[in-house]
């Protein structure tokens, strides 16, 4: 656990912060609300969870290379605005979090091995930060959608302080979800559409998906699919 922890936490602090980010063209609105309308009745065999791990664009790159991974959604969760934008989260006003809405194919890949990424993914020790991205915006969090959710997250979470995996205490939240808000439309798939020419894309989010692509190989969809 050490081993792969360090590699993938080693370079989360960086002097480029999300706050820095250029908008740019992405998927219509429109389009990621009708995907978020189909999940509230979902086919037999998938299911739904939502993850707060800092910047919404480095862990959509990560969770989208998943085998199982049907769709993985920007968006705000965990506040009380409605309909609230990009730039009011980040005001750190709404009390909503930078998260991804997670679809997956339970014959595929399990909440276990999700829970598994997303603790090794980001730093969980840091409250309401993520490298040079500061403000309840990024913090962690588990929204957990049923039950059994909470209760492999609050175990697992025990499980890793117990363990010493970390230098410091998990400050993961781990809370009910209640309603999940899609990002503006350039937030989608936002490194597969601007990963070779925004900075922050070559400069943050590259060399973190490496290092994920490394730990997680055995778990990485095939590239034809």
């Amino acid at each position: 656990m050490k081993s792969a922890l360090a590699l993938l936490v080693t370079g989360l602090t960086t002097l480029v912060s999300c706050a820095q980010k250029t908008p740019a063209p992405g998927h219509s609105k429109k389009e990621i609300n009708q995907s978020m309308t189909s999940t509230n009745t979902l086919q037999p065999n998938m299911a739904v969870v939502t993850f707060a791990n800092g910047c919404f664009w480095c862990t959509e790159a990560i969770f989208e290379e998943l085998k199982g991974v049907i769709s993985a959604v920007s968006g705000y969760s965990g506040g009380e605005a409605e309909n609230p934008t990009y730039k009011e989260v980040c005001s750190g006003t709404t009390g909503h979090a930078e998260c991804l809405q997670i679809t997956y194919d339970t014959t595929k890949i399990s909440f276990d091995e999700l829970l598994e990424v997303f603790w090794q993914t980001h730093d969980p020790t840091t409250l309401n930060r993520q490298g040079a991205d500061v403000g309840t915006q990024y913090r962690s969090a588990v929204f957990y959608h049923t039950e059994e959710q909470r209760q492999k997250a609050e175990k697992y979470k025990a499980e890793l302080d117990k363990s010493g995996a970390f230098d410091r205490p998990i400050v993961t939240e781990i809370t009910a979800f209640t309603r999940f808000y899609p990002a503006e439309d350039y937030h989608q798939q936002y490194f597969e559409q601007n990963g070779n020419s925004n900075p922050y894309c070559r400069i943050v989010i590259q060399p973190k998906l490496e290092k994920f692509r490394k730990v997680f190989k055995e778990k990485l969809r095939d590239k034809e699919q």
